[in-house]
């Protein structure tokens, strides 16, 4: 592809060919294509859209936000629910067109949102719903999002048993690919039965990301001539839900959309034989996510399509996994002497592949969850990943294809698993630096309190009194059945204000109504910043929200203010009162007195959200920093205590560890001089002084030698380490965008879970010489070609060394010591950086890993430690680590249009210092600011007694 010609909004408006997409843009474009193809057909159909952020959904609003102008174009219109069940609701209001004046619309599509918690709390809408049908010109797709692995839920998630007693036809893609296709064929599904579809969306489905082939023809739908009872099928709506008229309607869902549905899936070929031969004896049966690592599993294994058609193993793939249509089920089955199910969580769909084939003659036998042995085979529990599929299947198949070298070659992956790496320091997830949470999840001493959902939900990793979590919207409930048989008196409840206006608010009114003796601490953050920064949607204001509470009968409410100037006297009333922030601690006090329950508003915006306003020029940064004189330090800790504040860094000297602040990621909180410490300087009225960057052109560096790139003979794993909030998830989207521009394969897969700001994240990465020799999208044990190790606690980690192979693995590991969030409650927490630098090197031998101090000299050069990353990209590049070319990479960097000049300059100092690293450490030394550069020790007697006379 051209890339001068390319546009970032070919991925929403390109009708043929290749874009780029992750699955939450596929599923943007999804009602783009959906309109298109209706006003085509000469209808008039418009969008409706609707539901609850949550991972691995938690992108789709902002991302539908960002397409705004495109939205109205193609008559969509997006509503964020005030909760899951109230957006599902609306969603079934929006089938009831016909009943109603349309001369604009045809029909409405109707497309709802949530993850699996919202599923679970929406039962009774979509049964509701289910009833009701469709429009003969709508249709409705519910997109469920499943958090296997609860990367970023408090539970593992999955909705599928949920959506099957809802009635729901379920496709599961496994790719951005199918996530379109499947998306139109759910929709085209629901139109022609009644029923609303479902589509299951997992983590690596919707946070992975990769090349789309896109065409009108694009899972166009065939439209089955189905017959019951001797007439044929037409759909009916019915929305007068009372008896006895819903007893007919159950009756049709059962015996006419349900067969709709398993008619359509058999049409359009949801269901699929991927490979078959004449002789085949054993099948395997997989779908979604667990199909592409299938296919890596059986790579591993060395068993292509030839070798199993060889060996006799048929594979089947089901785009429906509920409910499963029977007939190419059974054409599958047909000759089988065993079939193995490759599922993940609960044998769901083995139950209905066993239940469907039973009563066929010869019948095979069906294996998943136990083997043949009854003993467990593939867990219930956790998450499927490819090498564990490839260990198992290797067991399973070695004898009865009198193949010994399968598990030979699984003897490696075997090892890998083994390894008993010690987690030298772990990188928790943890508050943002300036975080209002560091102060509002505080307590009085010996005090405790009930967690929740929500950033402040990370209080319980930092031993600040949480008893308990519960499920979002049941903040305080837990009290109400507790307090009546416990000797404590007393009880702090932290919930968040978008939680409060989702569902917390009724259990706020259940404890008052109980008169249970608590105090909420509702924190106030203007944000829904664990998904994203989303704005509070149908939120009150912070003295619309007292003056609610007020009425509700709360005994008292006191607003605590980062700016309590804000509010006028005569706005309060005899039970709502504003007190500064410095008071927060002898408010606990007082209202922990107060008989009944008593609400603490904590008022202070969400720090990240800050930033990013900023940025924007949205929101004015105050003009004063924060600095800490080294000669009064005398590094006691207590700024940290204090502040709980990432930003508080250690600085080694010659006198001991004293305390810096890291001004890249100060974002100004100012909570950290509340220590009253005299190291502290306050400079008001200034700002930070850039260093002066040096110019390509001006700067006196020769060309730099062009490294051989590797060769893409088979597909290419990158595993990305680094830090929340650090612009690592940046590295795969211009390495994903780079190799589109050169045609090229390419998977992305960012894991960042409850990162934020602190926590570890990890992008997978893959390339290939085209898209479809790229199966799971994620690394696999043992599969990284390239780790860049922008984070040395997060490259040394479990997770990290496991990628790792000696041999075959090359790493670029930023050496900087970025303290974890402990440090701030252990002052003297040594960084063991010598310790993961050995078990790095270890693992894959000392000359196949590069260290370089990537945040100091980027910080150094460049002015902002943003810039570490496209530093240590440009580092591996130059080493010939990275196999796209350089004007790709740097094109990539021009369409991301974020800091494009000093994000090509990182790039380039970069290679720089893979080529002369002394000559960059020169470079670099003048203008190393004081929190980062190398401690100037003395080396002698002498040189210590003549600094200190």
């Amino acid at each position: 592809m051209p890339a001068d010609h390319f546009s970032l909004q070919d991925k929403y408006l390109k009708e043929e060919g290749a874009v780029a997409l992750t699955g939450i843009q596929a599923l943007v474009r999804l009602p783009m294509e959906r309109y298109r193809r209706d006003k085509a057909a000469g209808l008039r159909v418009g969008t409706y859209i609707s539901g609850y952020q949550g991972s691995p959904l938690g992108e789709l609003d902002k991302q539908l936000r960002l397409a705004g102008p495109l939205l109205d174009r193609h008559h969509i219109r997006f509503e964020p629910g005030i909760n899951e069940d109230v957006a599902a609701t609306a969603i079934y209001g929006s089938q009831m067109l016909d009943l109603f004046p349309h001369e604009r619309y045809d029909g409405v599509t109707g497309i709802w949102y949530g993850k699996a918690p919202g599923v679970d709390r929406s039962g009774d809408a979509f049964r509701h719903g289910q009833y009701i049908g469709t429009s003969k010109h709508g249709g409705v797709l519910m997109l469920a999002g499943d958090d296997p692995a609860a990367k970023s839920s408090t539970l593992p998630c999955d909705s599928t048993v949920a959506l099957y007693d809802t009635f729901f036809p379920m496709l599961y893609p496994g790719n951005a690919q199918e996530v379109l296709e499947f998306g139109l064929h759910g929709l085209a599904m629901s139109r022609y039965s009644g029923l609303f579809s479902a589509m299951k969306i997992v983590t690596n489905v919707a946070d992975g990301g990769g090349i789309v082939e896109v065409s009108p023809e694009l899972a166009r739908s065939v439209l089955p001539e189905l017959e019951i009872g001797g007439k044929p099928f037409e759909k009916r709506q019915l929305t007068m839900l009372i008896p006895p008229f819903t007893l007919e309607c159950e009756r049709q869902i059962y015996y006419e959309r349900m067969a709709a549905a398993r008619a359509y899936a058999r049409a359009n070929k949801l269901d699929r034989i991927v490979v078959r031969s004449g002789n085949d004896r054993i099948g395997l049966i997989s779908m979604g996510k667990s199909h592409l690592d299938l296919l890596l599993a059986l790579e591993l294994l060395g068993l292509d399509e030839a070798a199993l058609k060889h060996a006799g193993v048929r594979l089947y793939k089901l785009g429906m996994i509920s409910p499963v249509e029977p007939l190419g089920l059974a054409e599958f089955a047909r000759g089988l002497d065993e079939i193995v199910m490759v599922e993940e969580k609960r044998g769901f769909v083995e139950m209905q592949v066993r239940d469907a084939l039973y009563n066929l003659p010869g019948r095979p036998a069906v294996y998943g969850k136990q083997g043949p042995d009854g003993q467990p085979l593939f867990a219930m529990h956790g998450e499927l990943q490819p090498d564990q599929i490839a260990r198992l299947l290797a067991d399973f198949l070695a004898d009865r294809l009198k193949r010994p070298d399968l598990r030979e070659r699984v003897k490696w992956l075997a090892e890998i698993q083994e390894r008993k790496y010690e987690e030298i320091m772990p990188r928790t997830p943890y508050f943002c630096s300036g975080c209002p949470h560091n102060t509002s999840t505080t307590l009085p001493e010996g005090e405790v309190t009930g967690g929740g959902i929500g950033c402040h939900a990370m209080a319980a990793y930092m031993n600040r009194g949480v008893m308990w979590l519960t499920h979002m919207g049941g903040e305080g409930a837990p009290w109400m059945g507790l307090r009546h048989f416990t000797e404590k008196p007393h009880i702090f409840q932290n919930v968040g204000d978008g939680t409060y206006f989702h569902s917390a608010s009724k259990s706020v009114e259940a404890t008052i109504a109980a008169n249970a003796h608590m105090t909420y601490k509702i924190l106030y953050n203007s944000a829904v910043a664990m998904t994203g920064g989303q704005q509070v949607w149908g939120g009150l204001s912070q003295l619309d929200m007292a003056r609610q509470l007020e009425a509700e009968g709360m005994q008292r409410i006191v607003i605590v203010a980062e700016d309590a100037t804000r509010y006028p006297e005569h706005t309060l009333s005899e039970r709502i009162s504003v007190r500064p922030r410095e008071d927060y601690n002898q408010v606990m006090l007082e209202l922990k007195d107060v008989p009944g329950v008593t609400a603490i508003i904590f008022d202070q915006q969400c720090a990240a959200e800050k930033r990013r306003q900023r940025k924007r020029g949205i929101l004015a940064a105050p003009r004063k920093r924060v600095f800490i004189n080294e000669g009064v330090c005398e590094g006691c800790g207590d700024c940290g205590v204090k502040s709980n504040c990432l930003s508080v860094v250690p600085l080694e000297t010659e006198f001991g560890r004293k305390r810096a602040i890291e001004q890249s990621s100060c974002n100004k909180d100012m909570s950290c001089v509340n220590g009253f410490c005299p190291s502290f300087v306050t400079i008001h009225g200034g700002a930070l002084r850039k260093p002066e960057k040096l110019k390509a052109s001006e700067d006196g560096w020769a060309d730099l030698p062009v490294p051989a790139i590797p060769a893409l003979d088979r597909p290419y794993g990158i595993l990305v380490t680094g830090v929340g909030g650090t612009g690592v998830v940046t590295i795969g989207a211009l390495l994903g965008m780079a190799a589109h521009l050169e045609g090229k394969g390419c998977s992305v897969l960012d894991m960042a879970g409850l990162a934020q700001k602190g926590g570890a994240v990890v992008s997978h990465i893959r390339l290939a010489a085209k898209p479809e020799d790229i199966h799971a999208v994620r690394v696999a044990a043992g599969g990284a070609r390239l780790v860049l190790g922008c984070d040395l606690v997060v490259a040394a980690s479990f997770d990290g060394l496991a990628k790792m192979e000696r041999g075959s693995t090359r790493a670029v590991i930023n050496s900087h010591e970025t303290t974890t969030g402990d440090f701030t409650r252990n002052p003297d927490l040594q960084f063991p950086s010598r310790a993961m630098i050995d078990a790095i090197a270890g693992a894959i031998g000392k000359d196949a890993a590069d260290f370089v101090d990537a945040t100091r000299l980027a910080t150094a050069l460049l002015g902002d430690s943003i810039a570490t990353n496209p530093f240590m990209l440009g580092f591996a590049w130059q080493r010939g680590l990275v196999p796209l070319a350089e004007a790709s990479i740097l094109r990539a960097i021009e369409l991301n249009a974020v800091a494009v000049e000093a994000n090509k300059q990182a790039f380039r100092w970069g290679r720089r210092a893979a080529h002369d690293l002394a000559a960059v450490e020169r470079a670099a030394a003048p203008v190393t600011p004081l929190a980062m550069a190398k401690p100037d020790i003395a080396q002698t007697l002498e040189q210590a007694v003549e600094r200190r006379i």
